[in-house]
This record gives C-alpha cells, structure tokens and sequence, in this order.
C-alpha cells in the first residue's frame, strides 16, 4: 500500500510563493509517475501537474503554466510542487497522488489511483 503524506500548504497574500512537498512510501513508489491536483469549495477536484519516474517530463494544467514546477527527488522519494505569484483563484486544497502510469494520472476517475490526505493553501487578495 502506497502512503502520500503532504506538507507546505498555508496562508500566502497574492504574488506570494509555496512550496509543497509530498513524501511517498511503500512498494515501488520510485517507478510510478506523480502528481498534484486541488480542489475548491464547490468545485470538483481537477489535475493540476504531473512528473514521470525520473523527472523527464511534466505535464502542468494551462491555469498554473509558468507560475508552478513540479519536480521530483528520486533518493527521497518526494515530490514538490513550487508555486509561484499565487492567485486567490488558486485557493484550494491539495492533494498528491499517483498511478501506474502518467496515462491513468491525468485522466479523471483512474481506478488505481491512490491520494495523500490533502494540505490547505489559501491566497489573500
């Protein structure tokens, strides 16, 4: 069973900066791809970056490109989220997550995607 564990998330004015980090354990959590998605009241959850194995490719949703980079360390199986000039429209909780492949993870509803607890961030205008 593959654990997600999130930290990071707070309180930030617009135009500030976050960074989140989620740390994955259990059975070869090294080799999977993974991701971040959030959800706002009210809305559904929506994908919101993505990163394979090794680092290689990312996938970002149109809203977060180039205000948030996603990167891995492979050593510390620990995935990041930088984010960047933050918005209140980016006010959400987030959560990690991962699959078997960067195909089922960017698709919504995957059956054998597996999720962290989640971790707040709030952005004040």
């Amino acid at each position: 069973q593959v654990q997600l564990v999130e930290t990071g998330g707070g309180l930030v004015q617009a135009g500030g900066s976050l960074r989140l980090s989620c740390a994955a354990s259990g059975p070869t959590t090294s080799v999977y791809p993974m991701g971040w998605f959030r959800q706002a009241p009210g809305k559904e959850r929506e994908f919101v970056a993505a990163i394979n194995w090794n680092g290689g490719n990312t996938y970002y949703t149109d809203s977060v490109k180039g205000r948030f980079t996603i990167s891995r360390d492979y050593a510390k199986r620990t995935v990041y989220l930088q984010m960047s000039s933050l918005k209140p429209e980016d006010t959400a909780v987030y959560y990690c997550a991962t699959d078997l492949a960067m195909d089922l993870l960017r698709i919504p509803g995957s059956k054998t995607r597996q999720w962290g607890q989640g971790t707040q961030v709030t952005v004040s205008s």
